[in-house]
């Protein structure tokens, strides 16, 4: 079997994945114990091993799986977590996506905010607190050109509330040309994110039939133009429940492998969404939907074999699920979240259609509390985009691990910063509390006088501190 399994231009051999998966269906348990210590190192994982620990059943296997992705996430994150929310400026879209509430199908009321409503949407997410939003939009190149895209995303950079501030905005929109992903460099987006929904081609062209994004080529290769064009923070990730889940792990991290080859660096972070019902989607015509089990396995398999990729969760998933994948897994997720264009405020054009049910309905406030609660840091720092740490320079960082001299440190001022402009004199001085408290763990007497001195600073009017 060759080791070579996609080209230049990004192609899945989806032979060669389903040979994969069948191959580990003999997997010994003294393999899988092998490669779960191997796993400690922090060095990442071949695809054969990827496909042994998809195969874990031994309860007491997945137990040592779970404590080494989460030891793996400590030694890497720490206690931080960074907070998001999605902003979705439009549900036009060209597209019949089997399982999305959005598809061109549906007849609803289709809406595409002006920079007015764009306005008051970010406006109300600044009194939250935010500081990352997701933007989100459906496909469509007539209502939804790139040129409105760009808008959006000067009138979200220039709408302040107060103290509020939008700092970094990555963007979720349809693969596009190398020319427009320089234009969204140039407007100072954050991470481009696109879901590949699925790698297995022949499901993946099912879920797509007769539609723009049924071009399975040019949305695996859409990473490879985002690059050319600049932008070297890239996120992936699948919609599980669409095909076999132990083919799209495989797939993400083949496509990974094919970025780092060819650019230097990888995904900077993977989603984990699984098939939620949406208008006009139900469940029962999907045969790969993925259990509770499972879905635990993936994200702490994902874990160990991309230990330095930022991993993200929607409140596609319930507070429980959240609270135990935040455990051995992910560094990164959304909380107040709306799924529909215009959801901040009232809808105003008729029917508002969510593009998937929630399951976590918490404010950003509640979902902050909980994570203190659980001696987690909630970070909504974005230093690192505006500083050049981006890319390769990104990833040496954060393998060397001296990257927790300034994430832990940053998060901690974040916080300190929501506390004052956001939280009541009780919240207040909970936050105050934890801060200091999580700085005097800090092993470097600079890095203590650094959070120490901002929150004097914070309390007298500076903001936007950081390294």
């Amino acid at each position: 079997m060759t080791r070579k399994r996609f080209d230049e231009n990004m192609k899945i051999d989806r032979e060669y994945v389903l040979s994969l998966i069948e191959g580990a269906k003999e997997t010994t348990k003294e393999e899988i114990d092998r490669i779960l210590e191997k796993a400690k190192n922090k060095k990442g994982l071949e695809h054969s091993e990827v496909a042994a620990l998809l195969e874990i059943e031994d309860k007491e296997q997945v137990k040592k799986l779970f404590e080494i992705a989460g030891q793996v996430k400590k030694d890497v994150y720490g206690n931080r977590i960074v907070l998001f929310a999605p902003l979705y400026i439009s549900d036009y879209c060209v597209n019949n996506c089997v399982y999305c509430g959005y598809k061109c199908k549906n007849k609803f009321v289709r809406r595409r905010l002006t920079m007015d409503e764009i306005r008051k949407e970010v406006e109300i997410l600044e009194k939250m607190g935010h500081k990352r939003l997701a933007l989100e939009a459906g496909e469509d190149p007539v209502n939804c050109p790139i040129e409105y895209v760009l808008e959006s995303i000067k009138t979200i950079y220039d709408t302040y509330e107060k103290n509020g501030a939008i700092r970094r905005i990555n963007v979720n929109i349809a693969a596009t040309t190398v020319e427009n992903y320089k234009k969204l460099k140039e407007a100072q987006i954050g991470t481009y994110i696109l879901f590949q929904e699925s790698y297995d081609e022949e499901v993946y062209k099912k879920m797509h039939p007769n539609c723009l994004k049924g071009n399975y080529d040019y949305h695996t290769t859409a990473f490879d133009r985002a690059m050319e064009g600049g932008i070297d923070d890239v996120g992936a990730g699948v919609l599980f429940g669409l095909a076999d889940p132990k083919f799209e792990v495989l797939s993400l991290m083949m496509h990974n492998q094919h970025l780092e080859k060819k650019f230097g660096v990888g995904f900077h972070t993977i989603s984990v969404p699984r098939l939620r019902p949406a208008e006009g989607v139900t469940l029962e015509n999907f045969p790969h939907l993925v259990d509770d089990d499972m879905f635990k396995k993936i994200v702490a398999i994902i874990r160990l074999a991309v230990p330095y990729t930022g991993m993200i969760l929607s409140t596609r998933e319930d507070e429980e699920m959240r609270k135990e994948l935040l455990e051995y897994g992910i560094s990164q997720v959304s909380a107040g979240s709306c799924t529909g264009v215009g959801g901040y405020e009232e809808a105003m054009n008729g029917k508002n259609v969510d593009q998937f049910e929630k399951a976590d309905e918490r404010t950003p406030i509640e979902v902050i509390e909980d994570l203190i609660d659980h001696n987690y840091i909630p970070s909504y720092c974005t230093a690192c985009y505006r500083t050049g740490r981006t890319g390769e320079k990104f990833m040496n960082i954060a393998k060397s691990e001296k990257i927790h001299y300034m994430c832990k440190p940053n998060a901690l001022t974040t916080l300190m910063e929501y506390a004052i402009d956001y939280g009541d004199e009780r919240f207040l001085k909970k936050a105050e509390k934890f801060v200091r408290e999580q700085a005097s763990t800090i092993d470097r007497g600079d890095i203590k006088k650094f959070i120490l001195a901002n929150i004097d600073k914070l309390k007298n009017g500076e903001r936007d501190l950081y390294i």
